[in-house]
């Protein structure tokens, strides 16, 4: 953490000796006259029906969130966020840090924490640094995210350059010195000490071709088995397809070895591909995903929103010791045409087939889900939107240690 301080101090200094002949406000006044508020409340209730553990769990959970994003002032501006998460009713369920460990797991823990706290400067032309405790979310979250499925979030104090100076390529740097976990801890601990870098580019040559490179050199002092260095390369794209339909794809390949405090020995690639087609409010898509495993170590990503990936019932947020590979199928509409009530629900259904990297069932998975938006009137109140969500996750267990699992969710949310 000491070599993070260090390094917030410099940038500052350097952006404050920084004088460009760039338009921004420059009267001090309009870091609170042009700054907002913005909040979030968010209820959720989950069931998890799970093999070999007595009893069921049943979570009633609310995250509250209230910050403030300042305005410009000279190409400074800041934000400040606080969170808490609470439970409501009895705790049928094991947080990982009540003990509750007959129950099955639902990892939103009780807690209360400054959730955000940064300050960025964009008075260089086309880059903006930004320093302090912050959101990261690279690409679709695969190795770095904020996992915003649970109800705490992951945050990283982090300092981050993001560049746009050539046409279409944008680069981006990040040094992270502390990792903000979803856990409340001491296990699993609630921060991952960090020396970790981020390197990222984008190049957009066209609609149907992006193409990412990226570098992730992770070093945790208290989490060494998750430390890794990570290279790879992402396309991704949509073309359309006649007036209605287009085709999208994502495309993707990287190896990842060990690194840091690792003390273990290993070299394991991870592929991905996955093409649809997308027209009349439908999205169909078919993927497969593989992180490979010698039987001792797998490809693993520590900072990756892992509910988006590899089914909702979140069986693999560790990638086995002998792999994964992931075949799966999904579909989506959304409803339009039919009254004020349906119009807006957005559908979804996925299929898994799991696999081990060499051999192994791993058995498969249904999940399903159903979402709308709802808009509130202009009434003086200051929300917007009611959303509400239902999901459910059906795992199906092969071989051990495997168990079939149920989830069900409902949750209701707004913000402003």
């Amino acid at each position: 953490m000491r070599r993070f301080h260090y390094a917030v101090i410099l940038l500052g200094t350097a952006c404050i000796n920084f004088s460009p002949s760039l338009s921004f406000a420059d009267e001090p006044e309009a870091l609170i006259k042009d700054g907002k508020l913005f909040g979030e409340l968010r209820h959720r209730y989950e069931f998890v029906d799970q093999d070999g553990i007595a009893n069921d769990a049943n979570a009633n959970t609310v995250r509250a969130n209230l910050g403030f994003e300042t305005g410009n002032f000279k190409g400074f501006k800041g934000q400040i966020e606080t969170q808490l998460v609470q439970h409501l009713a009895d705790e049928h369920f094991n947080d990982l840090h009540n003990g509750k460990t007959t129950f099955p797991t639902v990892a939103d823990a009780d807690v209360i924490q400054l959730n955000q706290v940064w300050v960025s400067y964009a008075g260089i032309p086309d880059t903006e640094i930004k320093v302090g405790r912050q959101a990261l979310n690279w690409d679709n979250q695969r190795f770095i995210g904020t996992v915003g499925w649970r109800q705490n979030d992951q945050t990283f104090d982090a300092a981050t350059i993001k560049n746009s100076s050539i046409k279409n390529l944008v680069l981006e740097y990040s040094y992270i010195g502390n990792v903000n976990r979803i856990f409340v801890g001491p296990t699993p601990p609630d921060d991952l000490n960090s020396v970790s870098h981020i390197v990222h580019g984008t190049y957009k040559f066209a609609d149907f071709l992006n193409l990412t490179g990226y570098g992730y050199w992770l070093d945790f002092d208290n989490g060494a088995s998750l430390s890794n260095r990570t290279y790879g390369a992402r396309l991704t794209g949509e073309a359309p397809l006649g007036k209605d339909w287009s085709f999208f794809y994502e495309a993707e390949a990287a190896t990842q070895s060990d690194y840091g405090h690792n003390t273990a020995s290993y070299d394991e690639p991870y592929y991905l591909i996955a093409p649809g087609i997308k027209g009349h409010g439908f999205t169909f898509q078919l993927g497969y995903e593989e992180l490979s495993g010698d039987g001792t170590n797998a490809f693993q990503t520590p900072l990756a929103t892992l509910h988006k990936f590899n089914g909702w019932a979140d069986k693999f947020l560790t990638t086995p010791a002998a792999g994964l590979e992931d075949a799966y199928i999904s579909a989506a509409y959304k409803v339009s045409g039919l009254n004020n009530i349906l119009d807006g629900v957005t559908l979804n259904a996925v299929y898994h087939d799991f696999d081990g990297d060499e051999s192994g069932d791993f058995g498969s998975e249904i999940d399903l889900s159903a979402g709308k938006s709802f808009t509130l009137p202009e009434s003086g109140q200051p929300f917007k939107n009611i959303d509400l969500l239902v999901k459910y996750a059906d795992y199906d267990g092969e071989d051990l240690p495997f168990t079939d699992t149920q989830k069900f969710w409902f949750q209701i949310g707004t913000k402003f």
